[in-house]
């Protein structure tokens, strides 16, 4: 494993931000972390990246340990935060060589680098123009090529597409699935539940500074049921008797709305689901206004995970 933490804890005062924090990231892996705001994201992306000093627990980044091989962790690590790191004054390219020079590098070899770094991020066309310059997408995508300044086993992601448009997340959505085929371990905090079921190939979701479940998009959204076919029934009929009509056919209860007029099943594979309830409406002769399957989302995994009010992490 690239990235692993075993029973993290860390207090400030009498809040606990991580509670027994575990994770394990192989390597070239989208893992994506989730949580509440004050689930302990924040303190265990810094601890893993070195910045703060757990309490008790053990956590490995890139086969180092974080408390006693703390120089050999950032040498092998980048970090992108929520805000842009680069100089918006300066030009692509000479942002790159001056984070370059910082990590010791000399001109000819940080240029170098700079230029590779430019053509891997798409921006060579752009690499001469002031930063200030740069669309959203563009500035997020040279701030995660300053992080690879020294090419690191793993990255950490900050909610790297807040304030960005549609296109400038897409941008930077397709840098960081160029960066993980690559070989990168990415841990990725994120507030968009899409950007998570589009990018991570498995994601832990935190509370109260723990992780209170792991597994693929897919197994996360089926902990909380299958999937629902939804029905929306005409003004003229009555609802509660197509409800009872339906559900002897279909052999599954259907939950009403009235307000929507809306009868939902919850069946458990769908394609199999909706082809019984589209017998059962032609059984009974019902003609719907609409007829729609979905799975559950990321957004109803979240809420149902996290649903246990406690005291607050940072």
């Amino acid at each position: 494993m690239n990235l692993v933490a075993n029973g993290l804890r860390k207090s400030y005062g009498n809040v606990r931000a991580l509670d027994g924090f575990d994770l394990s990231v192989p390597p070239g892996v989208i893992h994506g972390l989730l949580g509440p705001n004050g689930a302990g994201k924040t303190t265990a992306v810094k601890a893993l990246a070195t910045l703060v000093d757990v309490d008790a627990g053990t956590a490995r980044v890139a086969g180092f340990d974080v408390r006693t091989q703390a120089a050999q962790v950032r040498s092998r690590i980048g970090l992108i935060g929520q805000s842009a790191a680069v100089d918006e004054i300066l030009g692509g390219r000479q942002n790159l060589v001056m984070f370059g020079r910082l990590y010791g590098m000399n001109k000819t070899d940080a240029r170098a680098r700079a230029d590779r770094l430019l053509e891997m991020f798409g921006l060579t066309g752009a690499a001469d123009r002031a930063v200030s310059t740069y669309s959203g997408g563009m500035r997020r995508r040279l701030d995660i090529a300053a992080g690879f300044i020294l090419t690191p086993a793993v990255l950490f992601l900050d909610e790297p597409t807040t304030g960005l448009d549609p296109r400038g997340r897409n941008e930077v959505w397709a840098t960081v699935r160029e960066v993980a085929a690559a070989g990168t371990t990415v841990l990725l905090t994120t507030q968009y539940l899409d950007e998570a079921d589009q990018l991570a190939a498995r994601i832990s979701v935190m509370n109260h500074g723990r992780v209170v479940a792991s597994g693929t998009p897919d197994m996360l959204k089926r902990q909380i049921g299958g999937d629902r076919v939804t029905v929306t029934i005409a003004a003229d009929a009555s609802l509660d008797e197509v409800a009872e009509r339906l559900a002897a056919a279909v052999g599954i209860p259907a939950v009403p709305d009235a307000e929507t007029r809306r009868l939902t099943f919850e069946v458990g594979s769908g394609v199999t689901g909706l082809s019984a309830v589209v017998r059962a409406l032609d059984e009974c002769g019902v003609t719907p206004e609409d007829l729609v399957l979905r799975r559950p989302t990321l957004d109803e995994v979240f809420l149902t995970l996290t649903d246990a009010p406690r005291e607050a992490a940072r």
